[in-house]
C-alpha cells in the first residue's frame, strides 16, 4: 500500500471524519409462483354447439387437477360482458376479469384511438368536419368558405376572389361587400376552437389555409383539388 493510502486511512488524520456505516437494505422478498389462471373464451352458444356447457367443462377441468394435483385448490367464476365487446372472446374474458395485462392493452388501445380522433378531418366527399371527433356545426356558407381554401392549400386567397367565387349566383344586391367575408371567416374561426389558425389572415390580401400535422383531408373520389390540374 502507498504512503498516500495508509495516511487517508489513519483515524487520528485532523483532515478525516468518521463515516457513519450505511444502512444495510431489506432484503427484497422473494416472489413464488403461486398457481395460475387459465381463460377460456367460450360462450354458452358455442358450449352447446360443441356438445358441452360451461359447467361441465369446469367440473371436467376440476377433475384432471384432482387426478395430477389432488392439493391443488380451485375456484371458478363467469365472466360477464356485453354483446357489443369487441375482440377476441378470449380477451373480453381477460378484461372482464380485471387480468391486468389485458386491462393496459385495453388502456394503450383506447389511447391510440383517442389521440386519432383528435385533430381536424375534413370530408370533402361527405360535407363535415369533425373536430376531436365531433362534427362541427358549420352553415353551409362556413363549409364552402373552408372548402375553398383548403382545396387551395398554401395559397393566398383575396377577398374580392371568395366573392366572386362563392356568391357567383347572387345578385349585386345580394353578394357581400368583402369586410363581409370577415365576418364569415371570424365565426369559422370561433367554430374551430383551438384549431383556429389553420384558417391565416394574409394582411391587405385575405386568406389561406395551412395545414398542420393534426388536420386530415380526405378528398373522396372524384374531388380533385382545382389546382391539381
Amino acid at each position: 500500500m502507498s504512503n498516500i493510502a495508509l495516511l487517508e486511512a489513519r483515524p487520528t488524520d485532523r483532515h478525516l471524519h468518521a463515516v457513519p456505516p450505511l444502512p444495510e437494505s431489506p432484503a427484497p422478498a422473494t416472489r413464488a409462483a403461486r398457481g395460475f389462471a387459465l381463460y377460456v373464451g367460450l360462450d354458452e352458444v358455442k358450449a352447446a354447439e360443441a356438445g358441452v356447457s360451461l359447467p361441465v367443462l369446469v367440473a371436467a377441468l376440476r377433475r384432471t387437477l384432482a387426478e395430477l394435483a389432488p392439493e391443488a385448490e380451485t375456484y371458478a367464476t363467469v365472466a360477464l360482458a356485453s354483446d357489443a365487446a369487441g375482440g377476441r372472446d378470449v380477451d373480453v374474458v381477460r378484461r372482464a376479469l380485471r387480468e391486468p395485462s389485458a386491462l393496459a392493452a385495453l388502456a394503450a388501445e383506447t389511447e391510440r384511438t383517442e389521440a386519432a380522433a383528435r385533430g381536424v378531418e375534413f370530408d370533402i366527399s361527405r360535407k363535415r368536419v369533425l373536430i376531436d371527433g365531433v362534427s362541427a356545426a358549420f352553415t353551409f356558407k362556413e363549409f364552402e368558405l373552408l372548402q375553398y381554401l383548403v382545396l387551395r392549400e398554401g395559397r393566398t386567397i383575396e377577398r374580392a376572389e371568395l366573392v366572386e367565387s362563392l356568391w357567383a349566383d347572387a345578385s349585386d344586391d345580394e353578394a357581400p361587400g368583402e369586410r363581409t367575408i370577415d365576418v364569415h371567416v371570424r365565426r369559422l374561426r370561433a367554430k374551430l376552437g383551438r384549431y383556429e389558425d389553420i384558417v391565416r389572415t394574409v394582411r391587405g390580401v385575405g386568406y389561406r389555409f395551412d395545414r398542420h400535422a393534426d388536420v386530415v383531408i380526405r378528398y373522396g373520389h372524384g374531388t380533385p383539388s382545382p389546382d391539381r390540374f
